[in-house]
Parts: C-alpha cells; sequence; structure tokens
C-alpha cells in the first residue's frame, strides 16, 4: 500500500472539516475522491501535502508516518500536488516555473529529459517556455501546474480540480493526459474531482466524500453505477 490514512481529522477553528476518514491507495493506481462543495475533498489533499494540519488519525506514505510534517518535506519523499485553482507562479515564465517544480533535483541533465517528456506530453507549453505563466489560458496554466508537479519526480501525483475553470472542449484533453501520465510513467494519481463522471470514467478505485466522512469506496466502475451516486453526482436516475 503506497498511502494509508488512518481516522484523519482536519479542523478549521471550530469547524470540523474531516471527520475520521481512512482510506488506502495502491501504486500505480488512479483513485478518485468525489463529493460536493465543502464535503472536503480538497482538505484531504492539503493534509496530505503537510498544507493543512491534522488534528487527529495518521497519513503513511510508503511505509514512512508524514502526518504533520512540512510541505517541502513532503515533496522530498516523493508526493506532488497540482492545487484547486492551478496556483502556478504567474510573475515567472514557463520553463522558470518547470525550474520550481524540480527544485530539490540536482540531476540537472535528467531533469531537462523531463522537461522535454512533459513538452511532449503538453505540446501547447513548447512554444510558451518564455512566457509568463500569468499570460497563459485557463486550460494551459492547468497543463503547466500538472507539468511543474511533475518534474518533481512524484511516486504520488494529486490533483485537485484539474478541469476548474477550463473550457469543456479542453477538460476531455486533461484527462486524457492524466491517463497517459499513469499508464507511461506508472505513476499513482490521486484525483479530486467534481466532474464525477469523468473522473469514475478513468479511474481505478473511487472514494466518496460527505461532509467530512468516507461514505462508499469501490473500484470505480461499481461506484459509477451506484444509483444513489448517479443520481447525486451524475445527474442521472
Amino acid at each position: 500500500m503506497l498511502l494509508e490514512i488512518d481516522n484523519l481529522h482536519v479542523h478549521y477553528g471550530a469547524v470540523a472539516a474531516l471527520k475520521g476518514i481512512s482510506l488506502s491507495i495502491d501504486a500505480g493506481k488512479i483513485v478518485t475522491l468525489i463529493g460536493t462543495n465543502g464535503a472536503g475533498k480538497s482538505t484531504t489533499l492539503r493534509a496530505i501535502s503537510g498544507i493543512a494540519k491534522a488534528s487527529g488519525g495518521s497519513i503513511r506514505f510508503d511505509g514512512q508516518d508524514i502526518t504533520n510534517i512540512p510541505p517541502h518535506k513532503i515533496v522530498a519523499v516523493g508526493i506532488s500536488h497540482a492545487p484547486e485553482g492551478r496556483m502556478i507562479f504567474a510573475n515567472l515564465t514557463v520553463r522558470e516555473n518547470f525550474e520550481m517544480g524540480g527544485y530539490l533535483r540536482h540531476d540537472r541533465r535528467e531533469l531537462q529529459k523531463d522537461i522535454d517528456y512533459v513538452l511532449s506530453i503538453f505540446p501547447k507549453l513548447a512554444d510558451r517556455t518564455k512566457q509568463l505563466g500569468g499570460k497563459l489560458s485557463g486550460g494551459e496554466q492547468q497543463m503547466l501546474a500538472i507539468a511543474r508537479a511533475l518534474l518533481a519526480r512524484p511516486k504520488l501525483l494529486l490533483l485537485d480540480e484539474p478541469s476548474l475553470g477550463i473550457a469543456p472542449i479542453l477538460v476531455k484533453t486533461i484527462f486524457q493526459k492524466i491517463v497517459e501520465i499513469n499508464r507511461e510513467l506508472k505513476m499513482t494519481i490521486f484525483l479530486v474531482e467534481q466532474n464525477a463522471h469523468m473522473a469514475l470514467a478513468i479511474a481505478n478505485y473511487a472514494f466518496v466524500l460527505e461532509t467530512g466522512e468516507i461514505r462508499l469506496h469501490g473500484p470505480a466502475a461499481a461506484i459509477a453505477v451506484n444509483p444513489e451516486v448517479r443520481e447525486a453526482y451524475l445527474g442521472q436516475s
């Protein structure tokens, strides 16, 4: 098991954002976490990456307890987070954003190979390496956020709402790229996504989060045909 979360609690002041969730992720899989706004999906990823502090429970990664260790150390153990809203460095060029993604790496030649690889995945960025991140379109910024996270060479990639604010025509492309990254790099991906239909279509396994608690979990294909999920998240009955 690559990631194990046990009885995780997170509070924002007096508000309980996560109420003792437990989940696990196998290496090499795409796992999705779906739920409504405010369910605690982003908080789950933020707790894994050390941005949100756990008030109880534990997070283990690759056999190591990483509960509440600082975010830069989380990156060093092999977890990268592409956060909601992309959060690229708007005043840096695309190339400089890439270099920030690989800031812990000392293998400059291998880093350049990885930059070449992410440009092959996201060819739209290849002609924009000298352009400021803030000048890119929303879809291009999302591609940059994912590419930057990949350049840390993570074992686990956390993706928070990669379809948010993206033109529908580009959403399919982004999801195709997520599958490609998983397949070609054998990279484990934990995907938080409001577009439940798209997320369940590419995931191996799924968890459904409601008001800070795991309500359902199982193979993504089974979750996709669950009547409650179809009605609540897929607009079907």
